[in-house]
């Protein structure tokens, strides 16, 4: 079937809020680029928001797929244990930040792994408050829409959230919000709505995903774990959208050197395979009973398989070096444009994550939002993937394949280029 025909079929039967808004279908992809149901090719900025850090169908990644589909496609890990489900555990254990030993469990999604980290947070603890920061995403069920910092479109529909889920500003230099001035605001929250021995964990992304790309500072961190430490608190990473190598370390907090205490990952964890994971201390990890983790899909033998496929890319490619030269490419860019755009600032990045946002004017450095979703619709007609995000809805940020062809990057930036000076020259001359 074509767009059209696929598009009148999803008006029809996909429910409105589960809908894309976009009319393209994909077909085919490679690495960075995809080719949609007319033949249509597009160059991927996105990665399916962050889950291709090694880019579409990476052969070893496939090819570890097929094999285990060959084998056993499922069995429910609880019923009938499979290998691929305690060698990943187990890779994963050596490789992630936590503090101590180390145990891990699987589940499905970025969302799943949130929940099953309060969860154990709770259970490790003994209490029911969870701190979270203002523009934070952590998925889209109900125990994670409550810690989400972010009302449209996420929360606007469903009614109460679940209690106990309390807020603090993440710092923002940028907009006004200083460490200090975060740091002030959570031991308010301690006097005036969760007091400390109630508190079961801080959960914070080290570099905010939807939020918009801003980057906790080592500082930030240290005085977190402090604050955790002092009051027996769970301090939770959540490196959904930052982790597996997409910052030019394998997880993001890494950066700073503070262990958490449980670290949740999902996304480019199996490079387009349905998989998450929450990894922490041993002792935090087994606080709960018998059979009280879990899921029927929980740790999917193919999706493992994938993942392991991942893990032994990321070393044999030099994928984490990869990953911080992109960075230092797309930042220098956004430098250029910087200068010589009125519209283009705030540049920043952590490794290969990175980005930029759009203002009326460097005076005034009011957020643009109707501009970056102009841009960003432009790019799309000129065959480029792009996503917005940020606060105030006025963030370019870039997920592309760290492993992109160069010539398939510069054709994609040259895109972003030329649709933001489109945009500002059509907007000057209706305004002059």
């Amino acid at each position: 079937m074509n767009n059209a025909e696929l598009n009148e079929l999803k008006k029809r039967y996909v429910a409105a809020g589960a809908a894309s808004g976009a009319t393209a279908f994909a077909d085919h992809a490679e690495n960075a680029e995809v080719w949609d149901a007319d033949g249509n090719r597009f160059i991927d900025f996105g990665g399916g928001i962050g889950v291709l850090n090694l880019g579409h169908r990476h052969p070893k990644v496939v090819e570890a797929a097929k094999g285990q589909l060959d084998k056993v496609m499922h069995t429910c890990q609880t019923v009938m244990p499979y290998a691929p489900y305690v060698e990943l555990c187990q890779r994963l254990c050596e490789v992630t930040p936590a503090r101590g030993e180390r145990k891990a469990m699987l589940v499905n999604s970025g969302a799943e792994a949130l929940e099953n980290a309060v969860k154990v947070a709770r259970a490790a603890t003994g209490r029911s408050g969870i701190i979270g920061f203002d523009g934070g995403f952590h998925g889209r069920t109900m125990m994670t829409l409550a810690m989400t910092g972010k009302v449209l479109p996420y929360k606007n529909d469903f009614g109460p959230m679940p209690g106990d889920v309390f807020r603090a500003p993440f710092p923002m230099p940028y907009y006004g919000i200083s460490e200090e001035d975060s740091l002030h605001a959570l031991k308010t929250l301690f006097k005036t709505d969760i007091a400390p021995h109630r508190t079961a964990a801080i959960v914070i992304e080290p570099v905010q995903g939807e939020g918009g790309f801003h980057i906790a500072s080592k500082s930030f961190l240290e005085s977190l774990r402090a604050i955790c430490d002092e009051h027996g608190i769970m301090l939770i990473a959540d490196e959904v959208q930052c982790g597996f190598a997409r910052t030019g370390k394998l997880f993001a907090i890494e950066h700073s050197g503070v262990q958490p205490d449980i670290v949740t990952m999902a996304k480019s964890l199996a490079d387009g395979m349905p998989l998450s994971a929450v990894v922490g201390t041993a002792e935090v990890m087994d606080a709960s009973g018998p059979n009280s983790l879990g899921g029927t899909y929980a740790g999917n033998p193919v999706s493992c398989a994938a993942a392991l496929a991942v893990l032994d890319v990321i070393e044999e490619e030099n994928i984490l070096e990869r990953s911080r030269k992109l960075g230092e490419q797309l930042v220098k860019r956004y430098g250029e444009w910087r200068e010589r755009f009125e519209c283009v600032e705030h540049v920043r990045n952590l490794g290969g994550m990175t980005a930029f946002d759009l203002v009326t004017d460097k005076k005034s450095n009011t957020p643009d939002a109707q501009l970056t979703q102009a841009v960003v619709a432009k790019a799309r007609e000129r065959g480029l993937i792009l996503l917005s995000c940020g606060f105030y809805g006025n963030t370019i940020r870039n997920l592309v394949p760290v492993t992109v062809d160069e010539n398939v990057l510069e054709e994609g930036l040259g895109i972003i280029e030329q649709a933001i000076e489109e945009l500002t020259s059509s907007k000057a001359q209706a305004t002059g």
